[in-house]
């Protein structure tokens, strides 16, 4: 202790601060073992925004590979003799392309496809380019030539990959090759010839990396899925989100469509297409590849509980306001069956309709749904109207299913308040709570929790982020800000059962909406501090909440607190306390962590600190600088059941002691 002190009081001369100073002091009741932890308390959700699937975790490199696009050729350039058809194998994707012979022998016919702001590739990794083709005219054999080009300022194109391709049936069949290219090339063009005299047909032009995540041929790009699983996620919302509900109700997420086989699943318009006019994307469409059955194998392999959220009948409500826009309560039996048949596809026994479908896709054993959300940001009596049955029908066919229902887009007011009794009275077993607010809004919350109901619903915090005032993009302050409103939500862990960051991905040339987790281009991405917040949270959540006071009061960053929000947690699993402080003043701060109630022999061993934190609050992590950003982690010493150290200004820290017996 002596040590301690004397740097304590070195510290506080040269600050100046000796005569208003004192040791906050985090008294830790190590006997009063809480509520429990829910696996599912921290976790992510992901919508198709800012090109976060096609383009994004999906990992296709060619955009409208079947020529669906309302421009048909939107993302392709042509020359030479092709036409379009529309009579293809693929009933929801009829059209495709016909290349023919020039009408000269010094002339070329041929395609190319621009891919998600260009087609990423790495040298000496392997490409699986797959078409369906045929011979519509007859004849022993067309080839083509299919190239990977490297396109210059100077107009030139350079071929780095190129491989040949024989079609050699009349009736439409499946090809594939593997383009291995030589050089890195982050924006190359995909090109294909007709390289014989032979007419042939090419539809669904598709190419990907051999390399995705677990090796899935239709398959998720291996660094954003792997990022994902780095968090160690407890629950994965999908699809969305807004899209959920469409601009209007022909374009709301179908999950139907999103199902079985990959080459025959229709074209979706996405929502966030027309929603910010000054980051207006024309080809921003959906192909469904990155569909349903894709995201319940995502949520196994990553360890989490999938959530999956359906439409009610709204269709989004900002963008809607007459209620002839939505479906009129006495034709929603069809949406409530989309429900079932969801819980069947995800649930159901292989002699199911839907069970079987799942199979055939490649999935025999269940994936064991738990949850379903129904509805997105709806508010109003027409959403508890809504609701109203889907809960009857669930109930009944599935009676262990936990349904969740939304409190609206906001945080609170007059929507808020509305929804959250109407919650209850329709017996969901959690409410949807979202709120995009500024750090004044965060600040101020860390007490937001401890008084709720809890013999109600219980809360899933399914979309927040700190949008800092003048700075809505990711910075560390924000992240720091997020990490103190987050030990609300743990000390609270009996009503809050769910939390998730969002929006989860970000393309840096085609994003629309800002801050966002995990950013990316069509080569690499990069972690934010605030992924490494929910990192740090995910990885330390801990069995059961333990109760810690400063003063007798829980520390939420209210008056008289220094700044400083914090929480604690026992983990029976690895016999470990764990304890996160927030600093979020603006002076470094003196804390004790009293473990209280600790017997003689008990002791307190192989202690550690991780903190994050950043000397300019509006730095983040980049491309060009991944790491500016890291969780540091150190071995710390505790001197019998009190922990002193100094908490940086701005600072979080996870503080982990394992106990131990003399």
């Amino acid at each position: 202790m002596r040590n301690y002190k004397q740097l304590l009081a070195a510290f506080l001369l040269s600050t100046g601060t000796m005569a208003i100073a004192q040791t906050n002091e985090l008294v830790i009741q190590t006997k009063k073992v809480g509520a429990e932890i829910q696996p599912t308390m921290y976790g992510l959700f992901f919508e198709d925004i800012n090109y976060g699937a096609d383009g994004g975790l999906y990992a296709e490199l060619i955009k409208n590979r079947s020529f669906e696009f309302p421009q048909n050729l939107m993302g392709w350039k042509t020359y030479g003799t092709i036409s379009l058809q529309n009579d293809g194998p693929f009933e929801c994707n009829p059209h495709y392309v016909r290349l023919s012979t020039p009408n000269h022998e010094h002339k070329r016919t041929g395609l190319e496809n621009e891919g998600f702001f260009g087609v990423g590739v790495k040298a000496n990794e392997e490409y699986r380019f797959s078409v369906w083709a045929r011979l519509p005219q007859g004849g022993r054999e067309s080839k083509i030539r299919v190239e990977l080009v490297k396109p210059n300022s100077m107009g030139e194109h350079h071929a780095f990959a190129a491989q040949e391709l024989v079609v050699s049936s009349g009736e439409w069949k499946k090809y594939q090759i593997i383009l291995k290219p030589n050089m890195t090339e982050p924006k190359s063009v995909l090109r294909i010839f007709l390289a014989s005299e032979v007419t042939v047909d090419l539809e669904h032009i598709s190419l990907f990396p051999v390399d995705t995540w677990k090796g899935h041929e239709n398959g998720l790009r291996k660094d954003l899925a792997q990022a994902l699983a780095d968090i160690h996620p407890g629950i994965f919302r999908f699809p969305g989100g807004c899209i959920v509900e469409g601009t209007d109700l022909d374009t709301r997420y179908d999950w139907k469509k999103s199902v079985g086989a990959i080459e025959n699943r229709p074209l979706n318009e996405n929502r966030w297409h027309y929603t910010f006019p000054h980051r207006f994307y024309p080809d921003y469409y959906q192909s469904y590849g990155l569909g349903f059955y894709e995201y319940f194998l995502l949520s196994e392999e990553i360890g989490a509980e999938p959530l999956p959220v359906l439409s009610c009948g709204l269709a989004c409500q900002f963008q809607n306001k007459e209620m002839s826009a939505h479906v009129p309560l006495e034709e929603l039996d069809c949406y409530i069956q989309d429900a079932l048949d969801l819980i069947e596809f995800a649930n159901g026994d292989v002699t199911t309709t839907w069970g079987k479908l799942r199979a055939e896709m490649g999935h025999p054993t269940p994936f064991n749904l738990k949850y379903i959300a129904i509805g997105n940001e709806q508010w109003g009596a027409e959403y508890p109207e809504r609701l109203a049955p889907f809960v009857v029908a669930i109930r009944k066919a599935y009676p262990a299913m936990k349904i969740i229902g939304s409190s609206g887009p906001g945080s609170e007011g007059d929507k808020f308040d509305y929804l959250w009794p109407e919650m209850k009275r329709l017996k969901v077993d959690l409410v949807d709570e979202h709120f995009y607010r500024p750090e004044d809004w965060f600040l101020t919350q860390g007490a937001r929790y401890d008084n709720y109901d809890r013999k109600g619903p219980k809360v899933f915090a399914g979309e927040y982020a700190c949008h800092g005032k003048g700075k809505k993009y990711n910075h560390f302050h924000a992240a720091l800000l997020e990490a103190a409103f987050m030990t609300g939500m743990e000390r609270n862990a009996d009503i809050v059962h769910m939390a998730t960051y969002a929006p989860l991905f970000a393309h840096v040339e085609g994003w629309q909406w800002r801050p966002d987790m995990i950013w990316f281009d069509n080569l690499n991405c990069v972690k934010t501090a605030s992924y490494y917040v929910q990192q740090l949270y995910a990885h330390n959540a801990g069995t059961n909440v333990l109760k810690l006071n400063m003063a007798g009061k829980n520390v939420t960053g209210a008056e008289g607190q220094n700044g400083l929000f914090a929480s604690a947690v026992w983990d029976r699993n690895k016999n470990t306390y764990i304890i996160k402080v927030a600093n979020t003043s603006d002076v470094d701060q003196p804390i004790t962590l009293n473990f209280a109630g600790l017997g003689k022999k008990d002791v307190l061993i192989d202690g550690v600190c991780i903190t994050l934190q950043s000397t300019n609050p509006d730095n983040d992590n980049t491309l060009a600088s991944p790491q500016n950003i890291l969780p540091q982690e150190t071995k710390v010493v505790i001197e019998q059941h009190l922990f002193n150290t100094i908490l940086k200004a701005q600072t979080f820290a996870v503080y982990k002691f394992k106990k131990g017996v003399k």
